[in-house]
């Protein structure tokens, strides 16, 4: 059936379930040029299938050179997986604007006083259009198809591991066409070297999330 491209049709989770209650910010994006890293980042949640149920997993990536600063994965829906990655990522560097979709994770008061408390900008897509987070929905199409789609993950323990070696490798090896086929941490490092010093650079980019350390 993966193969032939056939998939069963049944219900999925609901992960960008509307925060009424909560603050939203208007998208900041349209007709916005990305010309550096860390100008933009997006932060997105997505489902990955086990043997038996789901894990959610949430990752937050630089538009510019597609890099995944940081992700996490979690049990449950519960807001704090997402504050974790944000504070993992957040100890990488920092970016002007944060955009995320309007889903009660991201609209939450605690995710939302870190990010403003950091000094960044708030942009959120507009409701229903996932065309606004483009990249990141690319970057699941790849972990899907190139991972989880490939694997039978029986424990969280299992997943992890997979995730750990696929960013790595989509992160470090895998060349990108929109990239003129260098890698996301090619662009990204290169990139802040020509902002600030190379040495600051290095620095930088070896406070990684925990989870890409072999």
């Amino acid at each position: 059936m993966r193969q032939m491209g056939l998939k069963a049709v049944y219900p999925k989770p609901r992960l960008s379930k509307n925060g009424t209650e909560h603050r939203r910010y208007p998208y900041l994006l349209k007709e916005v040029t990305i010309r550096r890293p860390d100008q933009v980042w997006c932060a997105d949640i997505t489902y990955i299938r086990m043997v038996y149920g789901f894990l959610y997993l949430v990752a937050i990536m630089d538009w510019f050179s597609r890099y995944v600063v940081a992700w996490e994965l979690s049990t449950t829906l519960e807001t704090g997986f997402c504050v974790k990655a944000l504070e993992h990522a957040l100890g990488c560097s920092k970016p002007e604007i944060l955009n995320t979709d309007q889903g009660v994770q991201f609209t939450s008061a605690e995710f939302l006083e870190r990010v403003t408390g950091a000094g960044i900008r708030i942009s959120m897509d507009g409701r229903g259009r996932v065309y606004d987070n483009i990249f990141v929905e690319r970057l699941w199409r790849s972990v899907k198809y190139e991972e989880v789609y490939l694997r039978e993950y029986r424990e969280v323990k299992d997943a992890r591991e997979g995730l750990r070696r696929y960013f790595d490798f989509y992160n470090r090896e895998r060349p990108h066409s929109a990239l003129e086929h260098q890698t996301p941490y090619e662009v990204y490092s290169q990139g802040k070297a020509g902002l600030i010093s190379k040495g600051q650079a290095s620095q930088q980019l070896h406070h990684i999330h925990p989870n890409f350390l072999s």
